[in-house]
Formats: C-alpha cells, sequence, structure tokens
C-alpha cells in the first residue's frame, strides 16, 4: 500500500533471503514456528493504521456506554463458565479489520469481528524485527502503535501481565501449551516477564488458593495470563482440578468473562460506519435474498472454526430453534487485494491490539493475508506469500 517500498522489496526479494528470515524468526522464538509466515511484511501509511485503531476504541466504547448491551452480554456468559469479580473493562482487546474500496476508490476499514482476549503479544514484535533484520529493512521503520516506542511496549505489555506480583507466582495458563501453534508467543512470554506456561490440567486448588508444581515443590499461583480458549476447553472435554466459577484467590490478566461478552456477540449492537449489518440469527425477521453475500458464525468459536460463506437458507433452517442465538448472520464484505505479489494481489485482515491499564491504548498489530474466501489456513492451503505478516509503517 506503500508503492515505493513495495516495489522496492519485491524487486530484492530472494528465496534465500525468506530462508533467513524463517530461520532467525525460529531461532528466536525457541521452537519452529508451526503456522505459515508470509514471504513479506506488511507496508501501512501510518495514518490508515491510526484510523483502524482509533475505530476500535470507539467502537469498544460504545458497548461499553451502553447498558442495554452490558445487560445482554453479561446473560451471555455460560453459567458454569462465569468467573466471579470480574473487571470494569477487559484488560486485553483485539479488533480485527479487512480493507474495502470507498466511494472515491480510497480504502476504508470494516470491521470483521472484536475480542476481549489476548492474543500474540509476545510474537508480534519479535516478528517485525525479523522481517527488518532479514530483509535488511529500514531500521527507522515502526511497529508499534499509541505514540509507544518498542521499550514502552514492552514494559507495559509486562505490567499488564505481571500486575504487582512476583513472577514466579504468575502463569500463562493454556490447554496442552507444547501442543498449541501459538507456543512460540508463550516461549516469548515467558522470557520477556519471567513467567511459566502451565497447562491447565496441571493447576490445583486448596481451599480459595491455586497452585502448581515446579521442580518437585508447590507454587502459589497469584495471577493468570489467561489463554485457554473455553471453546477448545468444552470441545475436548479437557478435565479440571478447579472450577472457573470458584471464588478464587486469585487475578486475572485477561479476565474469563470478556471472552464471551466482547465477540462476535457485540457485533449487532454496534451502529457504526465500520460495521457491516449484522442480526442474531433468532432475532431475524426476514431472510435477506442476497445470502451469496452474507457469512454464517457461531458466536464462540475461534479461527474460523465453523463459519460457512454463503449460506443457503436450508442451512439456516437447519439450525435448531434453541442453537439460533448462538449465531449470528452477518454481511460479508469484499476486501481489495492491495498487497502486490509475484503470486497476484493478496487481501490483507489487519488486527489491532490494546492494552487497557489506565487507558484502552493500541499497542500493535497483526496481519494476515491471503487469497482464498477467507484468511484461514484452510481457504489459503498451497499458496506462497500468504499468511502470518507484521504491520510496518514509515515514521515520517
Amino acid at each position: 500500500m506503500i508503492p515505493e517500498l513495495r516495489r522496492l522489496f519485491n524487486a530484492e526479494f530472494t528465496s534465500a533471503k525468506y530462508q533467513r528470515f524463517l530461520d532467525g524468526l525460529n531461532r528466536a522464538c525457541g521452537t519452529p514456528v508451526q503456522f505459515r509466515v508470509s514471504e513479506t511484511p506488511c507496508f501501512f501509511p501510518r495514518a490508515l493504521l491510526d484510523r483502524m485503531a482509533a475505530y476500535g476504541r470507539e467502537l469498544v466504547n460504545q458497548l461499553l456506554a451502553d447498558p442495554a448491551y452490558l445487560a445482554s452480554s453479561d446473560e451471555s456468559i455460560p453459567p458454569e463458565f462465569n468467573v466471579p469479580r470480574q473487571d470494569e473493562h477487559p484488560l486485553f482487546v483485539c479488533v480485527d479489520f479487512g480493507l474495502v474500496s470507498g466511494p472515491s476508490g480510497e480504502l476504508e476499514p470494516r470491521l470483521v469481528e472484536l475480542q476481549g482476549f489476548p492474543s500474540l503479544y509476545a510474537f508480534q514484535p519479535m516478528l517485525a524485527q525479523q522481517y527488518r533484520e532479514a530483509y535488511k529493512l529500514d531500521p527507522g521503520l515502526g511497529f508499534t502503535l499509541g505514540g509507544l516506542d518498542e521499550a514502552a511496549y514492552l514494559n507495559l505489555l509486562r505490567r499488564a501481565i505481571l500486575g504487582e506480583h512476583d513472577p514466579s507466582e504468575v502463569v500463562l495458563m493454556e490447554i496442552h501449551p507444547q501442543q498449541q501453534k501459538t507456543l512460540p508467543d508463550f516461549l516469548l512470554t515467558e522470557r520477556l516477564c519471567g513467567i511459566s506456561t502451565v497447562c491447565i490440567t496441571a493447576i490445583h486448588k486448596e481451599s480459595r488458593r491455586l497452585w502448581y508444581e515446579r521442580d518437585g515443590r508447590r507454587v502459589p499461583i497469584r495471577r493468570i495470563y489467561n489463554r485457554t480458549i473455553v471453546d477448545e476447553l468444552v470441545r475436548k472435554q479437557v478435565p479440571l482440578n478447579f472450577d472457573f466459577r470458584d471464588d478464587l484467590d486469585v487475578e486475572w490478566a485477561g479476565h474469563p468473562n470478556w471472552y464471551f461478552r466482547l465477540s462476535k456477540y457485540s457485533t449487532p449492537y454496534l451502529s457504526h460506519p465500520c460495521v457491516p449489518r449484522t442480526w442474531f440469527l433468532d432475532r431475524l425477521e426476514r431472510v435477506p435474498g442476497d445470502l451469496q453475500n452474507f457469512l454464517l458464525k457461531p458466536l464462540y468459536s475461534f479461527a474460523g472454526l465453523g463459519i460457512k460463506i454463503a449460506p443457503s437458507p436450508a442451512d439456516l433452517a437447519g439450525i435448531s430453534p434453541g442453537k439460533r442465538h448462538e449465531y449470528i448472520l452477518q454481511e460479508r464484505m469484499n476486501f481489495e487485494p492491495v498487497i502486490e505479489t509475484p503470486h497476484g494481489r493478496t487481501k490483507v485482515e489487519v488486527r489491532v491490539m490494546y492494552i487497557w491499564l489506565e487507558s484502552m491504548v493500541p499497542v500493535q498489530t497483526i496481519i494476515r493475508t491471503g487469497r482464498g474466501l477467507m484468511m484461514g489456513v484452510d481457504h489459503n492451503k498451497n499458496m506462497e506469500w500468504v499468511g502470518a505478516s507484521a504491520g510496518i509503517y514509515p515514521e515520517a
């Protein structure tokens, strides 16, 4: 999207540089990255990133100022996962945007979805750094948002994860973390914060306190950086030694209730130029005649699981009345292919990540690129110059 930077990068690209980049990334992470990482970073005008960051903040503030939404979203939390002592706002927020062509041909952001759940906060800065180093890009190209430099961003992330606790008593909690594709982010978080990554099945309860075992001794858990996806927890029927409903003597770095409250569930309540038309399936008064232009999405799936593109009337009718409230029907956006590559123009999805301590600060982006119907891996198999990427911008 910055033509001169794109032309220069493409002209100087070689497969050897890409392999050097991947090797450096794997070394930096301490483990092979198991998901596809694109051959190229994405060069954005800073003004476009700032616009998306502002939109995300506007959307979240709109929701949290809406009493009807707050009451309804509170009821959306499944009783078995309703965690006591919820924070007033989410600590981590991610808002995903695609880019469409506006009336005058300019690029305009459109909301894909938002979530009150952490993402690859440690991996993304490392990814951007590896792009700059391996391809010998201008070291002045920036990738942090919110007026933060790299050091200030990492300090803010440490504060968010650790709170005021000793790192030994803070854990990153995930389901079988060594088997997750996001393991590189876990290992980088460990290195950044000095914490341990602990499988949720290895966490035990005694009275109101949680603990895990390390080096043959019990270690109390005072704070949890929660990376556990409830959808996966239910789908895999993971046995637990504690109950999310327990009133535990523990802090949450990312209170679990916000996974439900700030999610696809939020979209029908939003009124903003960047938000596509969206309805809860059980509140849909009339099925649109152009269903080929819509997406059917389960509310609490993750990574694109269960999304049906261009659903048929039979697909909608096939969802039982008791489950219809768990789906939304959303207008499908025609995202512009804006990244010029040797394999054709490629679409991009931009995730703006925020940390909300004193205020809701945009800090990073996650970029996904693809030429398939969606950005997920299943829709971009056997393709090059697609996958995870980093958003980089000229400072001046």
